[in-house]
């Protein structure tokens, strides 16, 4: 049995049809089903739908010998135990410094130093921060990071952008690009070795050339 791991949200809607189109075709509605595995119509290959910061953690302990989960997420998780297959090339965006709009016009990195910059990504924040010479309070959050800034609790923000458009209804504007984010394909070391014959042609459908 191969077990492959979904990220919630964005990744899911964007993985089904890339599924679909590999032959993969969930035995429910991933999006609606309160089911924790689900089964697909390849009857080797199981799914699971978790939050997208657990992937890696269900991957680099077996629970599941795949994965799909953003770049973003790998990063900050380190990926240790973990192999990057391929850039499925879903659910990109940018992970940004976004700043007041009325600072924004006269925004650069230096002026960060000592400010405080909230995020859920503390890890990432920090070594990019650190490779420009700064040093800056980091404010951990799980959500509504556009909040901070409006409310007096941090003086910047790191966050996934898309459109800007929730950016911009919170007063925000992106003025640094931190990262380019995408979903990709991680697999378990050890299934790697282990079940590598099983693990190959799900790989293959998913990734193509890219997964070999």
């Amino acid at each position: 049995m191969v077990t492959l791991a979904l990220s919630k949200g964005r990744i899911l809607e964007e993985s089904i049809p890339l599924l679909e189109r590999a032959g993969i075709v969930p035995e429910e509605d991933l999006t609606k089903t309160r089911r924790l595995i689900v089964g697909t119509s390849v009857p080797d290959v199981r799914l699971v739908v978790i939050r997208a910061a657990d992937v890696p953690t269900y991957v680099r302990y077996g629970a599941a010998d795949l994965g799909i989960a953003g770049r973003d997420v790998l990063l900050e998780d380190g990926g240790e135990g973990l192999y990057e297959l391929a850039d499925l090339g879903i659910a990109t965006c940018r992970l940004m410094v976004a700043s007041p709009i009325d600072e924004a016009s006269h925004e650069g990195p230096r002026p960060w130093a000592r400010l405080r910059v909230a995020t859920k990504y503390v890890r990432i924040t920090e070594r990019y921060l650190a490779a420009q010479g700064i040093q800056a309070d980091i404010i951990h959050l799980y959500g509504s990071m556009e909040l901070a800034p409006l409310v007096g609790l941090a003086d910047r923000i790191v966050d996934l952008v898309s459109s800007g458009r929730t950016l911009a209804a919170n007063g925000l504007k992106p003025v640094e690009h931190v990262l380019d984010v995408s979903a990709w394909l991680v697999a378990n070391r050890a299934a790697m070795k282990m079940k590598y014959e099983a693990l190959r042609p799900v790989i293959a459908c998913l990734a193509g050339e890219r997964g070999q």
